[in-house]
């Protein structure tokens, strides 16, 4: 079902989930011990049906078949995957290892989009000195 809707939703639908996903791990500042899948979910869910315009372009028959909520579970798992796995950026890397010894810190990061959130930590912490 998710395969069948247009380029543009199905484009909407992954930049909604990428962005609830950043900012729901910000809120939680990146916390394995605090993520939940069923929180996330939660907030993903309140932000398409209050806030993502492609949500009301899909026929309500189609938000209701089981499938379409199949594929959407992978699609996020997939989204997931993907954000988790993509490695900081060479640039990311060195400015916070500089950063990191300006202020004798040793924060762990994984992945580009927990680097955004470490940088900007960093520089919040710059900035209050």
């Amino acid at each position: 079902m998710f395969k069948d809707l247009s380029p543009n939703i199905k484009s909407s639908i992954t930049r909604s989930i990428t962005q609830t996903f950043e900012q729901y791990m910000v809120n939680i500042g990146w916390s394995e011990e605090e993520y939940s899948i069923e929180d996330f979910i939660e907030e993903w869910r309140e932000y398409i049906t209050t806030k993502a315009l492609w949500y009301s372009k899909i026929p309500d028959e189609v938000k209701m078949d089981p499938t379409f909520h199949e594929d959407l579970a992978q699609r996020i798992n997939d989204v997931i995957y993907k954000i988790l796995n993509e490695p900081p950026s060479d640039e990311q890397i060195a400015a916070i290892q500089t950063m990191q010894e300006q202020l004798n810190t040793h924060y762990e990061y994984d992945c580009k989009a927990e680097a955004v959130f470490i940088e900007s930590v960093l520089k919040e912490q710059i900035e209050q000195q």
